[in-house]
């Protein structure tokens, strides 16, 4: 039986960056980037709904995607996401704060 993911108190920080990493690879709906981002961390990331809508309205009002509304696979119609140029952008920024967030905590770990 497959572990069941779980919440992680320090994903609304990186949230936003998982979301426009989920759509440089392809445009989903809402349930769509909550299966990626599950599957792809290895059932360790689990995206609610409560946290997710309100990033996609956030990341809509900043220009970094776009939301329109299309039918999924399963002939359902849903708001289908798409990053943006800008998006793409502040992808960058967002991975290059990552980056050093991550070789820094790494450095402190390391310390003795």
């Amino acid at each position: 039986m497959g572990r069941k993911p779980h919440k992680n108190d320090s994903l609304p920080g990186s949230l936003d960056m998982l979301i426009l990493r989920t759509l440089s690879r392809r445009n989903l709906h809402g349930y769509g980037i909550v299966q990626f981002i599950q599957q792809s961390s290895g059932d360790e990331l689990l995206v609610e709904e409560g946290s997710l809508y309100p990033a996609l309205q956030r990341l809509e009002l900043n220009g970094w995607i776009q939301g329109d509304w299309g039918v999924t696979a399963n002939n359902r119609r849903a708001r289908i996401y798409k990053i943006t140029a800008a998006g793409r952008k502040q992808l960058a920024v967002e991975t290059g704060k990552y980056a050093k967030l991550t070789l820094a905590i790494a450095r402190v770990m390391g310390a003795e």
